[in-house]
């Protein structure tokens, strides 16, 4: 580049050299700069941590307004621009850097009483971050020529489409014992229910509300693969479609219907893929499409049945892959159920640990948001050799155990940067300000270490590295939920088992392209995850032509 463009020069190159130390600032805390290389709108006010209506409203009079009216500040504040890399600083020089930024707080007499209640210290030293060495990425090789059924049938394979087969014509025969014959009926066979699946997937990529529009002369027709199997027999195949049949005198669980294809499909994913060190516990985006709910009345909302269950996951935040599924029905009985669920954290604390079930013994690093972070529960992980980083409420979170100065504003203004911290054994309690308090508890990351995150206006903003660790991790579940959670399928059927079969169906191809795109065949062709959508819907119609649509 010729020097001799005036002013210009300086600014792009100081750019250019942001854009690489954000790179090289990404990998660090092992986060990629975009996996999935497209492009997609900014979620920087959608919490990955938040994403039911009841958490996303706030009241006037909560005493904790300032952390819901600020969790977006922190958001945009990653989404705006990766941060730079940060110096490792020894011990005693972050200790200088921690007490150059003082924040102003409760008397000395209250933070010494805290300390000797709760063992809590303003004392600061250096913990080293827990030794990960294992490999991340997929656990098999797939060949260039593999397809997107071929990526999908890693999670459902023909074994699984066959039962599904088995027990749907098991399920048409009783059902015509019970209730008369049906001369129109005839037994589906697996070719059929590979069609049937693809018809319903392809709601993912058309974004209809009703699958029975492909055979409609309207907006969402869809000519090319209407063909394959006429809308009667659809209809055929989905007043009768079953996993499980019927019920067995041993099963009580709510899920029964498709348990065994839950189970198959969280070996397939544990079978398939190794995580990375940092996760993250979240609720994806399952809620309605944000273009229907714009465009129906009040009186279409209201006869919409709400969801009776609840979908959390733990997903690799290094690739967007999801690592486990938990479902949490709200007809369930007992203290457990999802109303229960809402307002107790020590029964988000229960979810968090199904879900961590077979994380123990390999020094993961678990996000958690402020329904999940409790002191009790990551004081349990660490002795699994799981270690934690999460946001904390006072409204939302367990905390039992903390230091109630830590858990108060101060009364005279702050400056935004600045930062208070205790620590007690491993465990950092972090007091940290940007337009808001923002508070977190952590046993993985040192206190001392330093970190900063960038906004374009405001330029950096210093913080612990803790900090600067969540803002980067809940930046990432953003983007996934903008780019991914919009090729769910659409079809919503009524019964809560068939609305959980689709979202996990849903999860299972979003699970595939990941693969696929780590994988040579993404380097043959460079599908986009619609395009790849479209492809598997092609491949299980069976129609020749699986070139995906431009």
């Amino acid at each position: 580049m010729a020097e001799g463009g005036g002013g210009g020069g300086g600014p792009r190159r100081k750019a250019l050299s942001l854009l690489e130390a954000a790179r090289s600032r990404y990998e660090s805390l092992q986060i990629s700069d975009d996996v999935f290389g497209e492009s997609g709108q900014d979620s920087s006010g959608n919490p990955f941590y938040s994403t039911s209506a009841d958490s996303r409203s706030s009241s006037a009079a909560s005493s904790d307004d300032d952390d819901e009216q600020t969790s977006s500040s922190l958001s945009s504040a990653a989404a705006a621009a990766p941060p730079q890399p940060r110096a490792r600083e020894a011990a005693a020089g972050g200790g200088q850097r921690l007490q150059s930024r003082p924040v102003p707080g409760p008397a000395a007499e209250e933070l010494e009483e805290d300390e000797d209640r709760g063992d809590w210290s303003q004392t600061l030293r250096d913990t080293p971050p827990p030794r990960f060495e294992e490999t991340c990425g997929p656990t098999r090789k797939m060949p260039p020529s593999a397809s997107a059924m071929d990526f999908f049938q890693l999670f459902v394979p023909d074994n699984v489409l066959k039962n599904m087969v088995v027990q749907t014509n098991m399920y048409a025969k009783k059902y015509q014992e019970r209730f008369g014959s049906d001369a129109a009926w005839v037994e589906v066979t697996l070719t059929e229910m590979k069609a049937f699946l693809g018809y319903v997937i392809s709601t993912s990529t058309s974004h209809c509300e009703s699958v029975l529009s492909i055979w409609s002369s309207g907006f969402y027709s869809n000519r090319s693969i209407a063909l394959v199997m006429s809308q009667a027999r659809f209809e055929k195949i989905l007043k009768y479609f079953h996993v499980v049949a019927f019920r067995s005198s041993q099963t009580t669980h709510g899920l029964y219907k498709i348990q065994p294809f839950l189970d198959s499909l969280q070996h397939g994913f544990d079978t398939a893929f190794r995580p990375s060190q940092t996760q993250v516990l979240h609720e994806p985006l399952i809620d309605e499409d944000p273009v229907f709910i714009a465009t129906c009345t009040e009186r279409e909302l209201r006869k919409r049945k709400k969801r009776k269950f609840s979908l959390w996951v733990r997903q690799c935040s290094s690739t967007g892959f999801i690592i486990q599924v938990y479902v949490h029905l709200k007809e369930g009985g007992g203290p457990d159920g999802l109303d229960a669920l809402k307002n107790k954290p020590q029964l988000h604390s229960m979810v968090a640990k199904s879900l961590c079930r077979n994380a123990a013994g390999k020094n993961y690093i678990i996000f958690t948001g402020p329904s999940i972070t409790s002191l009790t529960l990551f004081e349990e992980f660490e002795k699994q050799e799981i270690y934690c980083c999460g946001l904390l409420s006072s409204r939302k979170s367990d905390c039992t155990g903390l230091p109630p100065s830590m858990l108060t504003n101060a009364a005279t203004p702050q400056a935004r940067g600045q930062y208070r911290i205790k620590m007690k054994g491993n465990m950092s309690l972090i007091c940290w300000f940007n337009k808001g308090h923002f508070r977190f508890l952590t046993n993985a990351y040192s206190p001392v270490q330093q970190g900063v995150i960038i906004k374009r206006k405001s330029g950096e903003i210093p913080c612990p590295l803790a900090v600067e660790a969540f803002a980067a991790h809940l930046s990432y579940i953003c983007k996934y939920d903008d780019k991914y959670s919009k090729y769910f399928i659409s079809h919503k059927p009524n019964k809560t088992w068939q609305q959980v079969f689709w979202f996990a169906v849903s999860i299972a191809i979003n699970n595939a392209y990941v693969l696929y795109k780590m994988s040579d065949a993404y380097h043959m062709k460079r599908y986009s995850r619609a395009q790849f959508g479209e492809r598997l819907v092609k491949e299980l119609l069976g129609l020749e032509d699986t070139s995906p649509s431009h």
